[in-house]
């Protein structure tokens, strides 16, 4: 007795396992390498994919004058005609001279000391390095934090991050291996800090850090979406 060879149907339904099975496992995998840094997320796709001919990104602010903090000493209410206009707020933070500045409607009002991570000088590239990020991003969320006061969470990294990550693995810079990293955002000191700013101490993992006053204030002028200019 002979057997009979399987129908055409058999083969069919073992392509369709096949093919899904691959596109389990595919996305499983695109999503182990997102959590870990190493991929970027699918909505952010279309903007990193030019990585050889895209817009550069246009400074957002006009610098303060000098190397002084600007109306350090006043309360934003005295500096701004109208209570609470928060959707007119941006800030802009110059690494070099230890300086954030909130502006109102693109014009400087009042500056604070700040520091950055232990690493600072340069862009950040990939977790662990202690950079603190340049360039134009938002706040995504702001909350209160139990040891650094305040936390205004910023997009880090967006799309302008993850085309700059990956020019720098195609290029030979970084490793294929280190991830991107996240977490950034500007917060306070612990209890009795303060001095650390004062003294430019460059103490974080790579998050602009502010005296607890003065990010308690900003907290009350800032709110998602908020733009903030990170320059060398």
């Amino acid at each position: 007795m002979t057997k009979e060879p399987p129908d055409k149907n058999y083969f069919y339904r073992q392509k369709i396992f096949t093919i899904l099975l691959v596109l389990i496992s595919g996305s499983l995998m695109y999503l182990l390498l997102v959590r870990l840094g190493l991929m970027v997320p699918v909505e952010q796709i279309p903007g990193v994919l030019c990585l050889d001919n895209c817009q550069r990104e246009l400074k957002f602010h006009i610098l303060p004058v000098g190397n002084q903090l600007l109306n350090y000493d006043k309360p934003i209410e005295q500096l701004i005609p109208r209570v609470n206009d928060k959707k007119n707020i941006s800030l802009l933070i110059e690494k070099s001279k230890h300086r954030l500045t909130l502006y109102h409607e693109r014009k400087p009002l009042k500056s604070y000391p700040v520091v950055f991570g232990a690493n600072p000088v340069g862009d950040k590239q990939a977790e662990g390095d202690s950079k603190t990020p340049e360039g134009i991003l938002r706040i995504k969320d702001l909350y209160p934090h139990p040891q650094w006061s305040k936390f205004l969470w910023l997009d880090y990294p967006n799309v302008q991050s993850w085309r700059k990550y990956f020019q720098a693995k195609v290029s030979g810079k970084l490793a294929w291996h280190l991830p991107i990293g996240g977490e950034v955002g500007i917060h306070g000191v612990p209890v009795g800090g303060d001095k650390m700013i004062s003294d430019r101490y460059n103490w974080t993992l790579g998050c602009p850090s502010l005296k607890n006053k003065d990010v308690d204030e900003l907290y009350q002028w800032v709110q998602k979406g908020t733009v903030v200019e990170i320059l060398p």
